[in-house]
């Protein structure tokens, strides 16, 4: 057998080096991941605004100038997912040039115009042209939230870090749920988004750009103070440094090709997540959560749509915050099979509540108004559990809101939640037989699930492994360095 070999000469290094790299603070990334994901928080001001406005918006209830038709509040709830799509792709190009703490703070300016132009809008146009702007700055926000929280936060916490960003989504839609009442109208509901926006680029003006980012700009000096940041001023980051920047240097070399992508142990797993981000829009919880104040009228229940909203809201907030510790005990796959049918079977009974309420409106307002609420709670708490984590597709989504009231118009209220549900039920029935379980693997394990070469990557190493120093192992002639796993 060969002799495992550990370089005692790196780990002999002074007892204070060795010290200082166990004394990681996690103060910095805890704050910094609050500032960042109050973009997410954007977000969910942005989904859930049209729910409470679009009910006074189609009758004029309070009032104001302002009135849609159906049409065109069909374009007022979707075209937020249109501009998002475009967002992402901008997005992508910014986080590379500005960085990913610039792109945040580029994007507020934005974000404040999209909401004045809602606020005070006297037209059509004009809202629409608001809903546009702060769909294109929820996408930006989409890729630069998440890729800045991954880059910065250390391996141990990155998962509860990251889980962060869908937890304060749902806080932005209870935001605006909650004020919704105290409020009034739309333009005082628009102005009152605007809050968390400029609390936003305030925490995130005192924040440090992504080290990853600095490096591959050439900016070590920076880099390294920026990493020293996150990790503490007592810990020793001179070994992670060296191995964030060999790891960044030896993926600038490396060059791929559209033959890379199309192999088989890159393709399948692309199509897995791809399908898996369809069936997350195609379920129909962007079309509920963007009309949930139209949902509850129709469905005539007890509670006033106000309080349906904020009650379905609650709970979704309180599910999504304990459903990223339950995923790690679970599993990935087991969660989203549990989501995929309970999702199915609530949104399927929430058809059968209409179709019923259709026969004899009566008897159901009288014997089953208590299903409409408890339908939409299973299913927002079904898919926090399992497909709400998974980021969302912005095209997908633009296009089933958009469509949501047409088709409701050509297969009637119960139709169109059963269609929901036979989604559900196919996103069920494919995660059952091609999704795997992530849970625990590292990426050269997964990799080699899909049949791909493994080689090493800093995502493989559990931190203790990065900062023990390299390890040799002579029976094979090969220094098997440990790479850092916090990028």
């Amino acid at each position: 057998m060969g002799q495992l070999v550990i370089n005692m000469e790196e780990l002999g290094k002074p007892a204070k080096d060795s010290l200082m790299s166990n004394n990681l603070s996690y103060s910095t990334q805890v704050y910094a991941a609050l500032s960042a994901s109050l973009g997410a928080l954007a977000i969910g001001n942005i989904m859930g605004y049209s729910s409470p406005t679009g009910p006074h918006l189609l009758s004029n209830s309070t009032g104001e100038s302002l009135q849609l038709s159906q049409t065109e509040y069909n374009w007022f709830s979707s075209s937020v997912n249109l501009g998002a799509a475009a967002g992402g792709l901008v997005g992508g190009l910014c986080i590379n040039t500005l960085g990913r703490r610039g792109t945040m703070l580029a994007s507020v300016l934005p974000y404040l115009a999209g909401w004045v132009l809602v606020g005070c809008a006297q037209n059509f146009a004009m809202i629409l042209l608001g809903r546009l702007i702060t769909g294109m700055c929820m996408g930006v926000t989409c890729v630069a939230v998440p890729t800045f929280i991954a880059e910065f936060s250390s391996a141990n916490i990155r998962g509860t870090l990251g889980s962060g960003f869908q937890l304060m989504i749902t806080v932005g839609v209870l935001y605006v749920y909650g004020l919704a009442p105290a409020v009034g109208n739309f333009r005082w509901l628009a102005v009152s988004c605007s809050f968390p926006i400029v609390l936003h680029m305030i925490m995130v003006y005192f924040t440090h750009e992504s080290p990853s980012y600095l490096i591959s700009k050439g900016r070590h000096e920076q880099a390294a103070t920026a990493l020293q940041y996150y990790r503490g001023k007592h810990y020793n980051i001179e070994k992670e440094l060296r191995q964030l920047q060999s790891y960044l240097e030896e993926t600038q070399e490396r060059k791929r090709s559209l033959a890379d992508i199309m192999r088989p142990y890159n393709l399948r797993p692309f199509m897995i997540c791809l399908m898996l981000l369809l069936s997350s829009q195609l379920c129909g919880v962007t079309p509920v959560i963007f009309n949930m104040g139209i949902i509850f009228k129709d469905a005539g229940v007890g509670l006033s749509e106000e309080v349906s909203e904020v009650v379905v809201s609650v709970v979704q907030v309180a599910v999504t915050g304990g459903a990223s510790l339950l995923m790690d005990r679970a599993g990935r796959r087991i969660m989203l099979l549990l989501s995929a049918a309970i999702m199915a079977v609530s949104i399927v009974s929430l058809g059968v509540y209409f179709y019923l309420k259709e026969q004899d409106s009566v008897w159901a307002a009288e014997t089953l108004d208590w299903l409409p609420l408890t339908s939409l709670i299973l299913f927002i708490t079904a898919f926090s559990l399992g497909f709400g984590p998974v980021p969302w597709l912005m095209f997908a989504a633009f296009c089933i809101t958009l469509v949501f009231v047409p088709l409701q118009t050509a297969m009637g209220d119960y139709g169109v939640y059963w269609l929901f549900g036979g989604v559900c039920l196919l996103a069920l029935v494919f995660t059952f037989l091609l999704v795997p379980e992530t849970n625990g693997k590292t990426l050269q394990e997964i990799t080699a699930h899909f049949g791909g070469p493994t080689t090493m990557s800093p995502c493989n190493m559990t931190h203790e492994a990065c900062v023990a120093g390299p390890v040799h192992n002579t029976s094979s002639g090969v220094d098997n360095k440990a790479y850092t796993d916090s990028v």
